[in-house]
């Protein structure tokens, strides 16, 4: 099993650890409820240096990732950075990703890690035009700085103006004496905050030093557990689990990175799925009566005849209820709709709602 640069701190902090995308990843420290609030309130660090990243260059970078990707990429500029997604031949999703455009020649590619190898492998059978492609995963650690406090915090370790990173756009900066490290006002928890990518070699003291920085704001490491349940209350989905290599792009909520302007794998046959409708998709919805939703569970409706099925679940830290995500023919996918949530042979009832669950302020 593979460790992240930052396994010793880890271990040291008694985090609880557990087997992830072939990684040795920490679950939690001090608990998923108490780590949540951290970044809701205050702020929170996550090592996702188990997250894949690609380079391509060359002058025809930029027409391979318009190939393969749903986005278009042709919008970025030095310094921004989009949310896109990989299709298949049958416009499933490969995997969900973001692009950054580097330079302009010169890309970024950032992937699940459970993914890595099946996303290297995708991208290089369309890549029929000798763009240089150079896989940095295992050289490159990736923290996530997350909340209210994330940017007073990061600012004091470097000159980048941080008030001056728009929302999915990035610099390159000096962070905690280390050069050349990319700060992007990116995040998976709806808190704000920013992604900064390094050199393996320099986790560790970036590491100490975001957390010397923080020790008056409240600072507190945080695990898989609490980035999931933050990402599930602003509905974000999560690869393998809300989305798949069987479910598209239009299925997923997803139009609005799908983009009919070029031609992409599988584009015809989601551009006819728009035009006809799609017949299932994928709906927000919160317990009205008490019980857990898991993935799996069955989506029924009033009858209790299924529907759909659960794809991720939980009892939401902010809102005190438990809350979920699935797929339901599309008849059934409206807002206020009553669902019956089939949770250990009994019928329990929710209702779908629109997402996301949590709003700031």
């Amino acid at each position: 099993m593979k460790t992240t640069p930052l396994n010793s701190i880890h271990m040291s902090l008694g985090a609880k650890m557990t087997p992830f995308a072939g990684y040795n990843m920490p679950v939690s420290y001090s608990g998923i409820n108490d780590e949540h609030e951290a970044v809701r309130k205050a702020v929170g660090v996550f090592d996702v240096s188990h997250m894949g990243e690609f380079v391509l260059q060359g002058k025809n970078a930029l027409d391979l990732i318009q190939r393969i990707t749903t986005n278009d990429a042709s919008k970025l500029t030095p310094g921004k950075a989009q949310y896109t997604c990989l299709t298949n031949e049958n416009g499933g999703i490969v995997d969900d990703l973001i692009l950054y455009c580097l330079e302009e020649d010169q890309w970024m590619l950032v992937v699940n890690a459970a993914n890595i190898e099946k996303d290297w492998n995708h991208i290089k059978h369309y890549n029929s035009s000798g763009c240089k492609m150079e896989n940095i995963s295992d050289q490159t650690a990736l923290l996530a700085i997350q909340g209210p406090f994330a940017k007073t915090i990061l600012q004091q370790l470097t000159p980048a103006k941080l008030d001056e990173i728009a929302f999915y756009n990035f610099t390159r900066e000096e962070v905690a004496g280390v050069p050349d490290v990319l700060i992007s006002n990116t995040g998976y928890t709806g808190s704000g905050g920013f992604e900064i990518y390094l050199k393996n070699q320099s986790a560790e003291l970036i590491w100490n030093k975001v957390f010397e920085a923080g020790k008056a704001y409240g600072i507190k490491p945080c695990g898989l557990g609490a980035r999931d349940t933050l990402r599930l209350e602003m509905c974000f989905c999560l690869y393998g689990n809300d989305m798949d290599d069987s479910t598209t792009p239009l299925e997923a909520g997803l139009g609005w990175i799908t983009k009919f302007t070029k031609e992409f794998t599988a584009s015809e046959i989601l551009k006819k799925q728009k035009e006809e409708g799609v017949r299932r998709k994928l709906i927000a919805f919160e317990m009205t009566e008490k019980g857990i939703p898991r993935k799996g569970y069955e989506l029924c409706d009033e009858n209790g005849t299924q529907i759909g099925s659960v794809t991720s679940g939980t009892q939401s830290p902010s809102l005190s209820k438990a809350i979920g995500m699935g797929y339901v023919q599309t008849g059934f996918a409206s807002p206020g709709t009553t669902v019956k949530i089939k949770v250990r042979d009994k019928l329990l009832e929710g209702r779908i709602v629109k997402g996301p669950f949590y709003k700031a302020g």
